[in-house]
């Protein structure tokens, strides 16, 4: 693009960021009532206008840069986190990514009918290169809309990861002084490390001097998951409690020796009554049978 062309775009766009300056309260009155703004700020109309407003002030510092098609503009920084919570808010009323997209394309009408309005003077030229540099700011702006989306929904989505992960790994008490971990599927770092930090926090907090590591719920072992379970083993007992690894099955158990992994440290039990057993003996608590009643 020659310089006078360069110059001549950016001079449109100043311009338009000089027209959406004055005319911001009328766009923020007509946004207001939009189904985007109308269905997220339900508490009254001044508050959407007042939304409204701080999107209008956004685009009128992109277009005053004339960086129009530039979604990095420092212009649509303020208004990140308020354009995210708009789409997330009408994400949790079912509205899909097209739908969001579309209803922010659709600002553009109002904005476009009182540019005319206001260009009836000027020639055709200089109003349709006004037009076309709107369509680009509007563009851009869903385009931001979306990236800011999308960012949310991995945010979103990564808590949500977390705290199954957290629900996955229960710490549950058996007994005074005994916690136990019953672990159900895969094991990898991520699970891995949670069951450790849980584990070991319950031991501090509940005051637990024996902790079960029940693995009869996983499927398989391999030796990345036996070193996860040796780091907790070691982990427990510098924490004060003695560590107890039950379930092992027989098909674990002849993985765990084609493997070679050592096992020779750590205490094992067949199931979790057995564990469970061992620690309330070393405690001093006699487990029996119950009497049959004749």
């Amino acid at each position: 693009m020659r310089v006078s062309e360069q110059e001549a775009v950016e001079s449109t766009a100043r311009g338009l960021g000089v027209f959406l300056e004055r005319r911001r309260e009328q766009i923020a009155q007509r946004w207001a009532d939009a189904p985007l703004f109308r269905a997220v700020f339900t508490v009254s109309r001044d508050e959407a206008v007042e939304a409204c407003k701080a999107v209008v002030d956004a685009l009128c510092e992109v277009a005053s840069t004339g960086r129009l098609e530039d979604i990095a503009a420092p212009g649509f920084d303020r208004v990140r986190e308020q354009l995210g919570r708009m789409s997330g808010s009408r994400t949790r009323t079912g509205a899909g990514p097209a739908q969001i997209a579309d209803e922010f394309a659709a600002l553009r009408t109002p904005v476009a009918e009182l540019l005319r309005a206001e260009s009836a003077g000027t020639s055709v030229a200089e109003e349709t290169e006004s037009l076309l540099a709107l369509t680009a700011l509007m563009g851009t702006l869903r385009l931001v809309v979306m990236q800011t989306a999308l960012s949310s929904g991995e945010e979103l989505i990564a808590r949500q990861r977390q705290q199954l992960l957290e629900v996955a790994t229960p710490v549950i008490s058996l007994w005074d002084g005994v916690v136990a971990v019953p672990l159900i599927g895969t094991l990898d770092s991520a699970r891995s490390q949670i069951v450790m930090e849980s584990l070991l926090e319950s031991i501090v907090a509940r005051r637990a001097r024996y902790a079960i590591l029940d693995i009869t719920g996983v499927p398989t072992v391999d030796s990345l998951v036996a070193q996860h379970l040796m780091k907790t083993v070691a982990a427990a007992r510098l924490m004060g409690a003695e560590c107890v690894i039950s379930g092992i099955r027989p098909a674990i158990a002849q993985t765990i020796v084609h493997l070679g992994i050592d096992l020779g440290t750590v205490l094992t039990r067949a199931s979790l009554a057995d564990a469970l057993a061992y620690a309330l003996s070393q405690q001093g608590i006699e487990v029996s049978p119950h009497a049959e009643v004749r």
